[in-house]
């Protein structure tokens, strides 16, 4: 089957309210070019330091595909859509040479030799000062990327859903990554085309859940 044509690109506030989460794909291919744009914006994602610790796994061939899916409870979106991201988060990222991201941040001029050398005593004081809530600001980061991937996805005529239900060490296995204890999955997600549509099925009235300065003090809009 042929991959279908990208439909008019959306702007970010329509593909916010436009997006819902699709439980259901129809099996129609990614053109290459518009999995490879949609790769790009997503690694476009900010991060700590802007270490980009995240792993990012794109699951296409059938049999990991259903591997995969039986690593989820066998959800069956991963097994329908034509490809899944799974996003990994490396807890230790900020502990490793980050030669490449200091080269191409000199490269773009985006910081200078003094920032390049604050940041390799800072990244690393930092990294050790988080002890076990390196985990956390990792999979923080891995998140903020699958939000990426989520909106332009939508942009791009694509549909997704994040995935909550799974067995880390089972995904970890399937991904290669059984002998890496430090290494965590943050999220998955599956993209492909919608096999039908999902409302809206709203949102609680802003009094209940957006405050100002404290909770309690309600955000009157």
């Amino acid at each position: 089957m042929s991959a279908i044509a990208p439909t008019q690109i959306l702007d970010v506030p329509t593909a916010i309210l436009q997006r819902r989460s699709i439980k259901t794909f129809k099996s129609d291919p990614i053109a290459p070019e518009l999995l490879k744009q949609l790769v790009d914006l997503t690694v476009a994602a900010p991060s700590s330091f802007n270490m980009q610790g995240w792993q990012i796994i794109l699951v296409q061939d059938e049999a990991q595909k259903a591997a995969l899916s039986a690593a989820s409870w066998n959800q069956q979106q991963i097994v329908q859509a034509p490809v899944t991201f799974v996003f990994a988060a490396d807890p230790y990222a900020g502990e490793k040479d980050l030669t490449p991201i200091y080269e191409e941040a000199l490269k773009t001029g985006a910081w200078n030799e003094g920032t390049v050398n604050y940041f390799k005593n800072a990244i690393p004081q930092f990294q050790a000062g988080l002890g076990d809530k390196r985990r956390e600001y990792a999979i923080k980061d891995a998140i903020i990327a699958a939000t990426h991937l989520v909106l332009a996805a939508e942009s791009l005529g694509l549909s997704t859903c994040f995935m909550n239900g799974w067995i880390e060490d089972q995904v970890k296995a399937v991904i290669g990554a059984a002998d890496d204890p430090d290494l965590a999955i943050a999220v998955i997600v599956p993209v492909g085309y919608a096999a039908e549509p999902r409302l809206n099925p709203g949102r609680l009235p802003l009094s209940t859940n957006v405050f100002v300065d404290t909770i309690g003090n309600t955000y009157q809009a």
